[in-house]
């Protein structure tokens, strides 16, 4: 069967193994806008997902910079007997070298992968399930790369850590806030005070103000600024620039622009005054935790008085307020997050063989990844590695 026809049948029925499993039918879906409906009613009360794996954020995703990348939608949706679905999966198709790879949306621009899962069912899925949810998918993938994916969300275990999984790459960097704590349990005194002396340079500006872009305006405004701004700051520290990317700039004006509740799929904090944008920090929320998506801050004299640092302080305290549990700055070791995130969210890989012929592609997908993280993890092969990077640009 062809790929085409395979996609459009979509349907394919759980193995008779996989009897105790609560799937019944797992559809492959290659259409976005077929599986909105099904995908948004994931993101209401009673599921497990992280705020990376929205519709609104990864849609524009799929369609700006996956599909010209030669990414197709492989939107996986289990359902139990009665049709209900159970769990969606929103992967992206990608053929390399013979080989057929199935990844999560999103690319280099989601910090944390998962699933979109019904709640109850995540906590009670068992090896079962897995197999029932993965067996049809061999028709059409060789391999499974899941990469970035939280071993918890929300105190709920993620169902695909039972697959085989290592450590990721790169950890993240977490600040655990305590409901109703003081200031200084999540930010101590003696920093807060650091922080202050500094603000009083910033706070002399005219219009000096920290705020949330609630408006298009504001928002557009805000990403003109950072367009024209974070390639010059990439290009200082000698680091490509993503941002430029086929398709990224309209992917996260998109993004940030869609309404979500009070705010956006990708809220824009700023420090700023009457004559310029000091700095910026977006992310994404969902009531219990801010994520850092991106950021930048001023080329001009302020940012000698750490405005990038002072607008986390302002963040951090306006999430606590309203209760938020946790915050983190993406991945990444980066020296400021280390300031602020004094724990580790535990996150992980898994390359999953579907076929035989994926079984040599996962073998190798996952000691270039263990390579790569034991090189991070030693400063005389991370310096190495940077100045290689430099030197062939």
């Amino acid at each position: 069967m062809t790929m085409a026809a395979a996609m459009q049948s979509r349907t394919a029925e759980s193995p008779a193994r996989s009897k105790a499993s609560r799937i019944a039918h797992v559809d492959i879906v290659g259409d976005l806008g077929e599986a909105e409906a099904v995908w948004r009613a994931f993101e209401e009360c009673g599921h497990l997902f992280t705020p990376y794996q929205r519709f609104d954020l990864l849609g524009p995703w799929q369609q700006l910079v996956g599909g010209r990348d030669s990414a197709r939608p492989f939107i996986v949706i289990a359902r139990d007997a009665d049709r209900r679905p159970l769990v969606l999966l929103p992967l992206s198709l990608r053929p390399s070298h013979g080989v057929r790879t199935a990844c999560f949306m999103g690319g280099k621009h989601t910090t944390f992968n998962m699933g979109l899962w019904n709640a109850e069912f995540a906590a009670e899925a068992g090896a079962a399930d897995l197999d029932a949810l993965l067996a049809p998918l061999r028709e059409h993938a060789d391999v499974l790369s899941l990469t970035q994916q939280p071993l918890r969300w929300n105190d709920q275990q993620n169902p695909f850590a039972a697959l085989p999984r290592q450590s990721a790459i790169n950890g993240c960097p977490l600040l655990v806030m305590e409901p109703g704590g003081p200031p200084a349990s999540r930010i101590s005194n003696s920093f807060r005070r650091r922080l202050k002396s500094k603000e009083k340079k910033l706070q002399a500006l005219a219009g000096y103000r920290y705020h949330l872009a609630t408006t298009d305006a504001d928002v557009i405004r805000l990403l003109d600024w950072f367009f024209r701004v974070k390639p010059a700051r990439m290009a200082e520290q000698k680091l490509p620039n993503v941002f430029a990317e086929p398709g990224v700039e309209q992917f996260i004006r998109s993004a940030c622009l869609a309404p979500r509740g009070e705010g956006r799929v990708i809220d824009i904090h700023a420090l700023e005054c009457d004559d310029e944008v000091i700095a910026i920090f977006a992310g994404v929320a969902d009531g219990q935790r801010f994520s850092m998506m991106f950021n930048t801050y001023t080329m001009s004299e302020h940012a000698r008085y750490s405005p990038g640092l002072i607008l986390m302080r302002y963040i951090i305290d306006r999430y606590a307020e309203r209760g938020y549990r946790s915050l983190d700055l993406g991945i990444g070791s980066d020296e400021y997050k280390r300031m602020f995130c004094k724990d580790d969210e535990a996150i992980f890989d898994s390359f999953v063989p579907l076929t035989s012929r994926g079984k040599l592609a996962a073998m190798a997908m996952s000691s270039l990844s263990h390579g790569k993280r034991l090189v991070k993890q030693n400063q005389v092969l991370l310096d190495l590695a940077q100045r290689l990077r430099r030197a062939f640009g």
